[in-house]
């Protein structure tokens, strides 16, 4: 049977075809949908959703340890968190076979850098795969398992955006159930001490060697001669992009196995050709290798180390070739910048936070991120996972320790806070800080498309389970019952009131803000606490100034023309626009 499938689909197929029983992630864009799609197997593969990347690459190390075939996935910011054990666990090796999905992320279309994770195979000495279509992404699962069980070493399994999320027609097969390995007590396999470490360094070194051989060998890396005048050296989806610009009238060296790279086969292929370009995308992984082999070849010099590729720009890099664009007038266009959504609950709340002055306002990530645009403007930083609390910390010390009269609140979502937001909390507590936590509790991770996490009571495969408490949690780590405030954030009055208390606060201090995400499927428990009216907010028109203020909230569902409108198929009826108004010109329909 054959279905079109996007990349991360294929990869969940190909997980279950190849016998993994064990699967963890923590959602990422475009990594998400893999987990999401190895969950309703679940009949054949336990799959978690893992507080973070560190945590779910760790549990999935287990796995494998314990005889399992077990995958980790993760955008490529992700790996940074669980870089600690890929690299230890490349030293070790494993038992069942194990496979870590970097999805990276050219063109930063939901990130905030666009680094290329193939450098991190050659830095942890872990051989690595590279799919150029949906087929190869379910096909290349299973042998990565099975070169991760043959050579005893992790896979990094690297795709990006545009496989990710592409759709190509993939052959589905049948699983094959593999049985766990038997595990056996092996401390000088898997205790990573510095007399073991030292003797498994020389095993990888050992294995790198092993790997090479391999890559050489391989139809993984595969030439297709053509014409011999002009030769393409390619992996992943430059592959594609390649073959749509020139077609068959140049050879290529397909690379789907990339680290070691099969140095013999690329001198074999060189040697073949009379000018070779290296055409991959972002940094010159392949090329500086190659160059570094003495190998001639034209790479970066014309094909751009910025941004996402596609056919036009290699035309134009390579051929000199302006392909036709579909003409329109820039002038007339206006710009869609991405915004909170009508009815967002951290809308009513960043609202008050944009009034505040002499504060510095640390962010993280989130979709609650586009609390920095117009006209909101209430967030001054965002970095990583959970460096909303810790850098508040730092900004808050730095401004008191030099006398400088200013008052920093970090701003991070209850995910992200269960992520990496609590050992930052902790450290304010441990070094007596003063800085202003919010949490901002939407009871789902919203950004990547609302997936569960420890907060929301219900796990990756639908089980009801305990949610953690996020109150309790922060009291547990030492802020006092008393300095925890936890608020309706689309109340401006308790908005205002709570900030303005936290803001003088001496101690430790948390605002948590608790109301559903306006896109979530409400739960049981969410319309028990939360209610399920459906009302929605309409404008008076006598009685509105055109004062603008309710513009200010940076609502969508409300425009201006000569007076204020809602658009009532987006509104939902938050009245943060209701309690903004001056002239109470806003009011309720269908309480």
């Amino acid at each position: 049977m054959k279905k079109f499938l996007t990349g991360n689909e294929a990869v969940a197929r190909g997980a279950y075809e190849a016998g993994v029983t064990y699967a963890s992630a923590y959602p990422g864009t475009p990594s998400t949908e893999i987990l999401e799609n190895i969950a309703p197997y679940k009949e054949n593969i336990y799959a978690e959703w893992a507080p973070n990347e560190k945590v779910a690459l760790e549990t999935a190390i287990g796995a494998s340890i314990a005889g399992a075939r077990a995958l980790a996935a993760m955008k490529h910011v992700g790996v940074n968190v669980a870089a600690d054990p890929l690299f230890t666990y490349s030293y070790t090796g494993v038992n069942g076979g194990f496979v870590l999905v970097s999805a990276d992320d050219p063109g930063m279309h939901s990130s905030q850098n666009e680094q290329d994770n193939r450098y991190y195979a050659k830095f942890a000495k872990v051989a690595m795969l590279e799919p150029s279509d949906s087929q190869e992404a379910k096909d290349f699962v299973k042998v990565a398992l099975e070169i991760s069980e043959k050579y005893d070493t992790p896979v990094l399994f690297r795709v990006t955006t545009r496989i990710c999320h592409s759709k190509t027609l993939v052959e589905l097969g049948e699983r094959e159930e593999v049985e766990m390995k038997p595990y056996k007590k092996d401390i000088p396999k898997y205790v990573a001490s510095p007399a073991n470490a030292r003797v498994l360094h020389i095993k990888v070194e050992e294995r790198l060697k092993q790997l090479e051989k391999f890559s050489n060998e391989t139809d993984l890396n595969k030439i297709e001669w053509n014409d011999k005048k002009i030769g393409v050296i390619t992996s992943g989806i430059a592959y594609q992009y390649a073959k749509e610009v020139f077609g068959d009238g140049v050879s290529y060296l397909k690379l789907g196995f990339t680290y070691p790279l099969p140095m013999k086969k690329i001198k074999e292929f060189t040697d073949g050709v009379q000018t070779l370009y290296v055409i991959e995308e972002l940094e010159p992984y392949i090329e500086e290798q190659m160059k570094a082999a003495g190998i001639k070849c034209i790479g970066k010099e014309l094909i751009p180390r910025i941004g996402e590729l596609n056919p036009d720009i290699i035309a134009k890099a390579i051929l000199k070739e302006e392909r036709p664009m579909i003409k329109y007038s820039e002038a007339e266009v206006v710009g869609r910048p991405p915004t909170l959504c009508a009815g967002c609950p951290h809308r009513g709340f960043f609202y008050m936070l944009s009034k505040k002055k002499n504060v510095m306002i640390t962010g993280d990530i989130g979709c609650y991120t586009l609390g920095s645009a117009q006209p909101l403007s209430s967030m001054d930083t965002c970095i990583c996972m959970g460096a909303s609390v810790s850098a508040g910390h730092g900004a808050q010390k730095a401004f008191s320790f030099n006398g400088v009269d200013k008052k920093v609140i970090g701003v991070i979502g209850d995910s992200t806070f269960f992520h990496s937001g609590v050992t930052g909390l902790m450290d304010i507590v441990y070094n007596k800080g003063n800085a202003v936590t919010v949490i901002l509790d939407n009871r789902i991770t919203g950004m990547t498309g609302h997936q569960e996490n420890p907060g929301t009571g219900y796990t990756l495969q639908g089980e009801k389970t305990h949610p953690i408490n996020i109150p309790m949690l922060c009291e547990a780590v030492g802020v006092k019952k008393e300095n925890i405030f936890v608020i309706n954030p689309l109340n401006l009055e308790d908005c205002n009131k709570t900030i303005d208390e936290a803001l003088n606060k001496k101690e430790a201090t948390v605002i948590i803000t608790e109301w559903p995400c306006v896109l979530k499927k409400p739960s049981p428990e969410d319309i028990e606490k939360f209610g399920d009216k459906k009302v929605i907010c309409k404008v008076d028109e006598e009685k509105c100034k055109a004062c603008r203020i309710c513009t200010k909230t940076g609502c969508p569902a409300i425009s201006f023309d000569e007076k204020a409108k809602i658009n009532e198929d987006m509104c939902v009826g938050c009245d943060v626009c209701l309690q903004a108004c001056p002239f109470d010109a806003i009011v309720k329909v269908g309480e």
